[in-house]
């Protein structure tokens, strides 16, 4: 019997039926953790005056929920690569649905970080799962646009976030944000339905004939007779040390390093900027509207950024988008006006919540199929050191009462350093192909 190189088939296939399904069901699933993830933002001037927070304490309750999303990451990206992407997917969206509604029951600060936390895990585990996932079945030609196509879900939740909060949160209260989260829940089996298990994971495990049904929906009369093979699943292990080696320490390292930046710019926005904004003088409305535009800035510097990744090279584009978003952040902290302050925070959320988007495709490109999951929730997890950081540092900045100016160029600053992290993880990516094509050769 003859094998086929699934990995190839994939990669030549025509954009399908069963592709529009993988991206719409993982974009509607990041739409809802966009939401969980940028609501503290929403509810934040609220939850200061009800509890009488200060900024830093303010700031704290903000890390529950991303100590959550490490360690969701840190977990549930290498089990994907052991029990199956969509089995985590499934366990991870209902996490942080149930702990999202329970936490409009909170009434203190401490149940109210718990219930965060819970949420947490699940928005952290589901990332690297849908990315890992979107990213093996997307063809080769258009993957980093399908890739950040789909996490664009991402940015819009967070829209969807600051959308929902300008209307109801007036009328209802902060807690009514929180009980919207059942909503999505009622979606589940219809979303699940959509999403195939990893083919290069029922390969691997000798599922033979579900991987062949899998198939034959992406290349019809492909599979038939024949068995199924992914040469690049049996070159490395699912395990955290295969993320440093073969060349591929510094690359590990940089991108490290790039997603502390980056979600340390994402989530510093994300919970302070509806809070700086009144604080300059604008209304609740119009601050929430901000942080629409961000996330907007976000969703469309994704898609463009993709579009432009699958030409010129995914670290290129990452490395502008970093400079573009590290000089608008520090524009935005000037007097500007109204139209010219909406087009900074749209290009700052393309510079931030678009390229961390970037990011996963770069990570999911970047390592093998059996470690995609476990080198993409290595990079999440890490870039949740960052993301816990971010709120602390506006809370802090806030309370020394700085110039609006430095505030912003505060959080401007890990957009540069991310643009110099970059150029060290294209070295190590240049380094491993070529190691993985001689490999081929040979």
């Amino acid at each position: 019997m003859a094998n086929i190189d699934v990995s190839r088939v994939v990669d030549d296939a025509a954009f399908g039926k069963l592709h529009l399904r993988i991206i719409l069901s993982c974009a509607i699933l990041l739409i809802v953790d966009g939401y969980d993830v940028f609501i503290y933002g929403v509810v934040l001037p609220q939850l200061m005056e009800q509890w009488q927070l200060s900024a830093p304490q303010a700031g704290s309750l903000a890390s529950w929920a991303l100590f959550g999303m490490m360690s969701g990451a840190f977990l549930f990206g290498p089990l994907g690569d052991r029990i199956g992407r969509k089995t985590c997917i499934t366990i991870c969206f209902t996490l942080f649905s149930v702990a999202t509604f329970l936490n409009g029951f909170a009434d203190n600060p401490t149940s109210f970080g718990v219930f965060r936390f819970l949420a947490g895990l699940g928005c952290g585990g589901l990332m690297p799962n849908a990315v890992a996932l979107t990213n093996e079945y997307a063809p080769k030609r258009m993957r980093s646009t399908l890739v950040a196509l789909m996490f664009s879900g991402y940015a819009v939740g967070g829209m969807v976030a600051a959308g929902i909060g300008i209307w109801l949160l007036p009328r209802f209260g902060w807690q009514a944000m929180f009980f919207a989260a059942a909503v999505p829940m009622l979606l589940l089996p219809l979303i699940l339905r959509g999403l195939p298990e990893s083919i290069g994971f029922l390969v691997r495990r000798g599922d033979q004939n579900r991987a062949r049904a899998v198939l034959e929906r992406i290349a019809p009369g492909q599979a038939a007779g024949a068995s199924l093979a992914w040469p690049e699943a049996t070159t490395s292990q699912a395990s955290v040390a295969e993320l440093f080696r073969e060349d591929r320490t510094l690359g590990t390292l940089a991108m490290s390093l790039c997603f502390f930046c980056c979600l340390l710019m994402v989530y510093a926005l994300g919970s302070w900027l509806p809070q700086l904004m009144r604080s300059a003088g604008y209304g609740l409305g119009s601050s929430l509207s901000f942080l629409l535009a961000l996330n907007l800035g976000g969703m469309a510097g994704a898609i463009s950024g993709g579009r432009l990744a699958d030409r010129f090279g995914l670290p290129r584009v990452v490395m502008a988008y970093f400079g573009l978003g590290a000089h608008s952040l520090a524009l935005l902290g000037f007097n500007s006006a109204t139209p010219v302050l909406y087009l900074l925070i749209v290009i700052a959320g393309a510079g931030t919540t678009g390229t961390q988007i970037l990011l996963y495709a770069s990570v999911a490109d970047f390592y093998a199929l059996p470690v995609r999951s476990t080198g993409l929730g290595w990079a999440s997890g890490m870039g949740r050191v960052g993301a816990i950081v971010g709120p602390l540092l506006g809370g802090l900045l806030l309370a020394a009462k700085l110039p609006m100016a430095l505030n912003f160029v505060a959080f401007a600053v890990p957009g540069l350093i991310a643009v110099f992290a970059t150029a060290l993880f294209s070295l190590s990516r240049r380094r491993v192909h070529r190691r993985a094509s001689l490999a081929m050769a040979v």
